[in-house]
């Protein structure tokens, strides 16, 4: 066999590269993982909404199924581009949490038909922008992003620690019963990495996701009811909600998007940091962006909530390595499936939190070093110590302490009070504007 011909075979080794060739049968796995650390953290966002905006049970499950459908579409686009839309780079999308706060406010007050006339809007502002996101990406240094990608990993810590505890507002919250789950599953996920060989390494987390799966199934902690009753086959409505375009709302949302783009670079930075060993480039980023805000409004279209790339899955490729992009695209297809049978969605649906929260923590924990390590990239200079010792101090410490934005109108307590990385994407802008540039030279701290 030519060099040629070996070069183009299906080859396991090929799952650390961008675009070789895997069998489809053994990506399968490597997709199932991606699929099962982002599929609770997709739906939850709106199970959330849906709840305080008040739609029925049968609403929220139409749009949960309608949710995989688009998070499946979007990470395709990212994985291999339409036109200038995507980043061609592994990047795994769906529902975003970011705007949970701001739809949280905005549905209750003028329902959630304003929900979706803002994130129509505001999706085609962020789309646009994207396509020039090289004219107004120096307004977002290395330092700020790597400030931003920092807040990402800390925010993330308190979902995985809910999550290992059962999930919040769940009865057995924090109960025994989720500690020994969420204890064997990152246990299970630690011993797997430490004792497999070769490409199953990477496995560790799907590994440590079966194992506690069947130990919730012993327990008693998995709810079958979810699979009673559910159609075969069942396709999204289009339009299913009649927009409403309410100013207010628009804008709180336009806000919220510019945070979620400045999101998306921190992970699509953090990404080819730490897995492709280099920095994004600027058609990177501008198609990641363009396909976050155009997708979203898309999802609007099906009445569903914007989408965005995942971070769990950024510490998931930096945990691994594996960057294939066709066995990532077996990861949307299954998300797509989940969608189009809703049996699929049902089954994954029942996976307890606190299994999930056991392989989470040490995802989260990876984007918060790649985060630090980005920081160290950009040089220890006064003037990057002070942007991040600020930003990150400002950032995690007030909003931790919710209550100190009573001051300010319910538009700026909506989007900042507990919105870490919207404060520290703040701060480090500012700081990064009016301080004078470092022409010192790397000093350590």
């Amino acid at each position: 066999m030519t060099k040629e011909k070996q070069q183009a075979a299906a080859s396991m080794d090929n799952i650390y590269t961008l675009d070789g060739k895997v069998p489809l049968m053994k990506s399968i796995p490597f997709g199932l993982q991606h699929v099962l650390a982002m599929f609770v953290a997709n739906i939850a966002p709106i199970m959330i909404v849906t709840g305080a905006s008040g739609l029925s049970t049968q609403e929220t499950a139409r749009l949960i199924q309608t949710a995989m459908i688009i998070a499946g579409i979007g990470t395709l686009v990212q994985l291999f581009a339409i036109w200038k839309i995507g980043a061609r780079l592994p990047i795994v999308m769906g529902i975003s949490f970011t705007f949970v706060s701001v739809f949280c406010y905005v549905g209750p007050l003028w329902g959630y038909e304003a929900i979706i006339g803002a994130v129509m809007i505001g999706g085609l502002v962020e789309g646009v922008l994207g396509f020039f996101a090289k004219y107004w990406r120096k307004l977002i240094s290395p330092i700020v992003a790597a400030c931003v990608v920092t807040a990402i990993g800390f925010s993330l810590l308190s979902v995985g620690a809910n999550s290992f505890a059962g999930g919040v507002g769940a009865a057995d919250f924090g109960s025994a019963q989720n500690w020994i789950l969420g204890t064997i599953t990152l246990v299970s996920c630690i011993i797997f990495n430490i004792f497999a060989k070769g490409h199953l390494k990477q496995l560790s987390v799907l590994f440590g996701l079966v194992v506690g799966y069947i130990v919730a199934l012993c327990m008693g902690k998995v709810d079958l009811t979810a699979l009673q009753g559910i159609d075969f086959v069942s396709l999204p409505q289009i339009m299913p909600y009649k927009p409403v375009f309410h100013p207010s709302a628009i804008i709180s949302v336009i806000m919220i998007f510019l945070v979620s783009a400045t999101e998306t670079i921190g992970d699509t930075s953090a990404m080819t940091n730490t897995v492709l060993g280099r920095d994004a480039s600027d058609q990177e980023i501008s198609g990641s962006l363009a396909c976050d805000g155009l997708v979203s409004s898309l999802s609007a279209c099906f009445g569903c909530m914007p989408i965005t790339s995942f971070s769990q899955n950024v510490g998931l490729l930096a945990m691994t390595k594996v960057i294939n992009r066709f066995t990532i695209a077996t990861g949307a297809g299954i998300l797509i499936l989940a969608g189009i049978f809703p049996a699929i969605g049902a089954v994954l649906a029942t996976l307890p939190e606190a299994v999930l929260g056991g392989c989470t923590l040490m995802m989260f924990g990876n984007i918060v070093v790649s985060g630090l390590q980005m920081i160290t990239n950009c040089g220890y200079t006064r003037r990057n110590i002070t942007i991040a010792a600020l930003s990150l101090s400002i950032g995690l410490g007030f909003t931790q302490v919710p209550d100190m934005f009573e001051v300010f109108p319910d538009l700026v307590r909506t989007i900042f009070a507990e919105n870490c990385v919207a404060v520290v994407f703040l701060v480090a802008i500012i700081l990064n504007l009016v301080m004078p540039g470092a022409k010192e030279q790397k000093e350590a701290a």
